[in-house]
């Protein structure tokens, strides 16, 4: 396990993307954030208050479930968890800034760009994300970034928020490899990506 921001790097973080978003928008006008739940939400509420604490205005602040809008839905489960969409304002003519923690293929931004768009028509979206990680299955980049890093597609980005997990931090670490079991003359052999405490089992036939 590698850990990439504790923190204060969070915090810093927070604090440069809410300035870059206020610049590059000229203030505030019209400016909206939507996060993408379960943390992307809690990432726009931190921007939302530092942009309050710099300009002394309060944008709105929304919360967008995409469930119902992923492309591998049928995939994920049977009876898939509906957290709720909370957009309690007209995104027509806004300027949207939609946030999520980890930027990956793109599927999850497709779909909430698509959900955002049944709401009204935006005058522009724009994306800000803690962790860029490259791997994009969809022309979908970010305009503001908090981190940008390499990994393998066998690598899994975790993000911790207080709010949720009690701590905070970003860390990278490796999928685990899944156990194969090769059956071989009465006997059964675990394959490990380490080496195993019990390499093999005898099965023995019932008199």
């Amino acid at each position: 396990m590698k850990k990439l921001l504790q923190e204060t790097d969070i915090k810093r973080i927070i604090t440069r993307i809410a300035r870059e978003i206020v610049e590059r928008n000229k203030g505030t006008k019209d400016l909206a954030l939507i996060g993408i739940k379960r943390r992307g939400d809690i990432l726009a509420q931190r921007i939302g208050a530092e942009i309050a604490e710099c300009e002394k205005v309060k944008v709105p602040i929304g919360a967008l479930d995409i469930t119902l809008y992923r492309d591998d839905l049928q995939l994920v489960s049977e009876t898939p968890i509906i957290e709720g969409t909370d957009i309690n304002f007209d995104v027509n003519n806004r300027i949207i800034v939609l946030v999520d923690d980890v930027l990956f293929t793109g599927r999850t931004i497709r779909a909430a760009i698509e959900e955002i768009l049944d709401f009204g028509r935006p005058r522009k979206i724009q994306l800000a994300v803690l962790i860029d990680r490259g791997h994009r299955e969809l022309p979908i980049q970010a305009d503001y970034i908090g981190k940008k890093i390499s990994t393998t597609e066998n690598e899994i980005v975790d993000v911790y928020l207080r709010e949720l997990d009690g701590q905070e931090m970003v860390f990278v670490h490796r999928r685990s490899k899944p156990r194969k079991i090769k059956v071989k003359k009465g006997r059964i052999k675990i394959a490990h990506s380490h080496k195993p405490k019990i390499e093999q089992l005898k099965i023995t036939e019932k008199q």
